[in-house]
């Protein structure tokens, strides 16, 4: 395994440098349009094929039941229940405070506009069940849509070939008090969710991470106008060093993105010549501890180690590439931190790992990836909710403002929308 070094770059090599993995949609788009319209059209038929033919088990419920549940919660060791119920508890916290307040303005005497946020009715939380099972995306998930009151939540997950789902994520599900769970994995999950079958109702939103498949499925379920939470591809970490940053901090922070998959991506990014040697050094080392050395091992042959010549250079190709994690592992964190435009989440000093934002801290872990970045939030409150306006106008109120009503709809060439107006103040100017 070789992983790419690069020291002060030109310039005119940085977008090569800033290029993720590429994924091959010819084959992809395909595979998962043939899967999205055999569910359309078979429904549970379908689901239960796909069982049998990706994940090994034949059943003819499909649905989590009562006493699965129950089975799960007896099966489940207690220092990971105990670690569950405090970082939902922080979770819970950080979110609790994004509840909007409905906004009120009178913009002219009489005219009084309010906005306030209204939940999504229906949402479909996919949770990833396969080489590692993402109980803790449940969390993220469901406990913002519970905040939000969306009235009707699902859980769609992978189970394994005898019919079950891991035991933390059914845990998880019900700490969070959702109790429809459903045993679909992969592409066909996203198109149960996004159109429905005969036991399954469709949502209005899907949210959750996953594969290239379920990514391509997403991208399909929002053609079709079903809302998704934000465009997502295989995990990324970007790592800002100094001479002080310790080697066996970055490198940790680094290799915790690398076990996610083959595709994911990591950046080590430095002024210090000798600091990327010692952090890349650490990182082999440390590599060869891990349980998924394999599969972070590959992820570190997509990635680079790059030191760059100053301060202003690490921060224009910071902000450039957009990464879904930031980690500011540098001695004045605040300063690099209140230069920061373009990032998913953003870790701040030297014990603030990248794994307390996925676990436990109370910042959502669902985050934008790929560079979308510099134009997406992760996921926060405002994903469960819908921000609708109202307005209410008094006879006087319309009074004031109509003729600009009129001015503005008559250079439009919209006589209809100018006589909206002006029939109700005829009407005002007859009672006065």
């Amino acid at each position: 395994m070789i992983m790419k070094t690069y020291i002060n770059p030109p310039k005119e090599s940085w977008n090569e440098l800033l290029s993720r993995p590429a994924i091959s949609s010819k084959e992809l788009v395909p595979a998962v349009t043939e899967i999205m319209e055999t569910v359309k059209s078979q429904g549970d038929k379908a689901l239960r094929a796909y069982a049998q033919k990706f994940d090994g088990f034949s059943s003819e419920k499909l649905e989590v039941t009562d006493l699965e549940f129950n089975q799960a919660f007896e099966s489940i060791d207690g220092d990971l229940k105990l670690a569950l119920q405090q970082a939902a508890a922080n979770i819970e916290r950080f979110h609790m405070d994004q509840l909007p307040k409905v906004v009120r303005t009178e913009t002219m005497p009489g005219v009084n506009c309010w906005q306030k946020g209204v939940p999504i009715n229906k949402i479909g939380l996919y949770i990833p069940g396969g080489t590692a099972p993402l109980f803790s995306t449940v969390l993220m998930l469901a406990i913002p849509a519970q905040i939000a009151q969306c009235p009707d939540i699902l859980i769609c997950t992978p189970a394994n070939n005898e019919g079950k789902i891991n035991p933390a994520i059914l845990y998880a599900a019900k700490l969070c008090g959702v109790s429809q769970v459903y045993k679909i994995g992969g592409a066909q999950a996203i198109a149960t969710m996004a159109y429905g079958t005969e036991s399954i109702p469709r949502v209005d939103k899907i949210f959750g991470p996953g594969n290239q498949y379920v990514t391509t499925a997403k991208q399909l379920a929002a053609s079709i106008g079903i809302a998704i939470d934000l465009p997502a591809g295989p995990s990324e970490v970007m790592v800002i060093a100094d001479d002080e940053t310790p080697a066996a901090f970055a490198a940790a922070d680094l290799l915790s993105q690398a076990e996610h998959g083959t595709d994911s991506q990591v950046i080590l990014l430095t002024q210090n010549e000798d600091k990327l040697r010692e952090i890349e050094s650490e990182t082999l080392k440390q590599l060869n501890s891990l349980p998924r050395k394999d599969i972070a091992a590959k992820a570190l042959e997509n990635s680079r180690f790059i030191c760059l010549s100053n301060y202003e250079q690490c921060i224009g190709f910071m902000n450039t590439y957009a990464p879904e994690h930031l980690i500011l592992s540098v001695k004045n964190p605040t300063d690099w931190a209140n230069r920061v435009t373009q990032a998913g989440s953003v870790f701040l000093g030297n014990y603030t790992p990248e794994s307390a934002g996925d676990y436990a801290s109370g910042t959502n872990h669902t985050l934008p990836t790929n560079g979308y970045a510099k134009a997406y939030s992760g996921v926060n409150l405002d994903s469960y909710l819908k921000k609708i306006t109202f307005q209410q106008i008094s006879p006087d109120g319309l009074k004031a403002i109509g003729k600009s009503i009129e001015i503005m709809a008559a250079a439009e060439k919209l006589e209809g929308h100018k006589n909206d107006v002006s029939i109700r103040l005829t009407a005002i100017n007859k009672k006065s």
